[in-house]
């Protein structure tokens, strides 16, 4: 059985910060923790939404399968996002699968709760609109990218983002992306190849501008790579 968790787990985000003990309290009545492994999906893509969830730790990867049967990395889900809000935006399923890309601590709440909540804790109807709005902002940008800009801009600023949204810097100057990140998704995120992101992150790791492994990412020159995402510098062929 999992153990009920602390109030002061719950206060390090920013939406719940002020809020007194009692409401918390209130809030957490009608949730239930769910604990993923690695690979393990929190929802899958056109599954009726039946919950919509807060990541307490851990990073999910959201991927949408195209008609075609592509698949998409839309975004990744970081502690202290909402998620898997389709209902509240009257969309009976979920419009993409979420998925564990490390261990992970989600909490969920029924759909059918989240009236209750607004009037329990009103601060979560902004932190929904604010949610849709990015996502919405995130969309336009990359159709933006994808329909004006070359391979490498696109993957320059995709590195950008990521180290923007989770960067933790190293002793040494590095600053690496703060979850395990493949080419593969890169590539998925950038609407290109396994083969171009391996070419372009293998050169600009020997100009010493990133430096990459299994998994994972780090940024050696920011300078540099918000030069590569201007098209201020030679472009790559695609």
């Amino acid at each position: 059985m999992t153990p009920p968790l602390s109030l002061a787990l719950i206060r390090r985000f920013d939406l719940f910060a002020q809020a007194p003990d009692e409401t918390l309290q209130a809030l957490l009545l009608h949730a239930q923790v769910r604990r993923l492994a690695a690979g393990e999906a929190l929802f899958q893509q056109a599954e009726t939404a039946t919950h919509f969830f807060l990541l307490l730790g851990g990073t999910l990867k959201v991927v949408k399968t195209t008609p075609q049967g592509e698949q998409v990395v839309v975004r990744f889900v970081r502690p202290g996002d909402l998620l898997g809000i389709a209902r509240l935006l009257n969309r009976p399923d979920y419009p993409a699968t979420a998925s564990a890309i490390e261990d992970s601590l989600a909490l969920a709440w029924p759909c059918g709760a989240w009236e209750r909540m607004l009037a329990l804790h009103p601060r979560l109807a902004g932190q929904a609109l604010q949610t849709v709005g990015q996502r919405l902002q995130g969309a336009h940008t990359r159709i933006e990218e994808l329909a004006t800009e070359e391979v490498e801009q696109r993957v320059a600023h995709t590195l950008l983002r990521l180290v923007a949204q989770s960067g933790q810097p190293q002793e040494d100057g590095r600053i690496a992306i703060g979850f395990p990140i493949t080419r593969q998704d890169i590539a998925e995120m950038t609407g290109t190849t396994l083969h171009t992101v391996s070419r372009l992150l293998s050169a600009w790791q020997e100009r010493g501008i990133v430096e990459n492994g299994r998994k994972r990412v780090a940024v050696r020159d920011q300078a540099a790579l918000q030069r590569l995402a201007s098209g201020a510098e030679r472009r790559q062929p695609q």
